[in-house]
This record gives C-alpha cells, structure tokens and sequence, in this order.
C-alpha cells in the first residue's frame, strides 16, 4: 500500500525521475513558462518552490542545495559531463538568485501555477502550464517602436 507516500513515481526509475525533474525546473528558471503533463507539472512544482526558497536566503550554502539539486540539467554541449553541469548549473543558479528569487522576495510561498489546458491529441494525456505567478520577463519593447525600424529597414 501507499499510504502516506507523496512521490508520484511517473513510470520512471528514481534517478531518471530526479533527473527529468530537474531538467523541468531548469527549463522553468530558463522560460518563465513550461507545457508539459498535468502529471509532471504536479510533481515539479515542490522542487521549483524549494528552489526559490533557497534562492531567496541567497547564502552560499544555498546555492550550493541548488547546484546539487539541478545537477542532471543539459551536459550535450560540452565535452564532459562536468563542466556541462558546472556551466548549465552556474548559468540557472544566476537567473535563480539574480531575477526569480528578489521578484518573489515578499510572498511567503506559492511561487508557481498550474494551468490546466486540453488533451494531448495522440495520447489524450492532460496537458497543464507550470508558470511562475508573479510573471518574470524582461521589459518587452513596445510594438510602435519596433515596427518604424523594421519598415525603415524594408525601405532600403
């Protein structure tokens, strides 16, 4: 029986569930916003609180929780599997301390939402948005601004 057992195994192996996990809240602290199953969107939303939780205490120790935690996270684009997780980790901990962690400094919890949304077409698996709630984004350049350059570049 489960009783009392709050992991969802996710038809996975715990290591490859750690590890798709934290592929998840990397892919979260990188895009604001991610789409995946209802599912996994469920089971990531503890690990990324936990993350901005230790990022708003912003001592090393923490940042080091953090490295280890989201250990597993994109190695393809370097020659060894460590310093594709010194550089993936060092680049996700910045944006973790640096912009997510002081937006969220004045709530007491509750960094993230689901938003559910329709059936997958093959497989009719419940997709859900895992987002941020207070939205971090980078100042978006106003539409008027940007469409007299693009019409001056046609121009030439």
């Amino acid at each position: 029986m489960r009783h009392l057992k709050r992991t969802a195994k996710l038809g996975r192996t715990g290591e490859h569930r750690n590890a798709m996990l934290a592929n998840l809240v990397c892919s979260l602290i990188r895009h604001k916003r991610i789409e995946t199953t209802l599912a996994k969107a469920r089971a990531a939303r503890p690990v990324a609180e936990k993350m901005v939780t230790l990022g708003k205490r912003g001592t090393i120790h923490s940042r080091r929780l953090v490295v280890a935690r989201l250990r597993y996270a994109d190695r393809k684009m370097h020659a060894t599997k460590k310093e594709a997780a010194a550089f993936r980790s060092q680049d996700i901990v910045r944006i973790l301390f640096e912009e997510i962690a002081p937006a969220m400094k004045e709530r007491q919890g509750g960094y993230t939402r689901i938003i559910k949304k329709q059936q997958r077409r093959g497989d009719a698996a419940p997709l859900a948005i895992l987002e941020w709630v207070d939205a971090v984004t980078p100042a978006a350049v106003p539409a008027a601004e940007a469409a007299p350059a693009a019409t001056a570049a046609d121009a030439k």
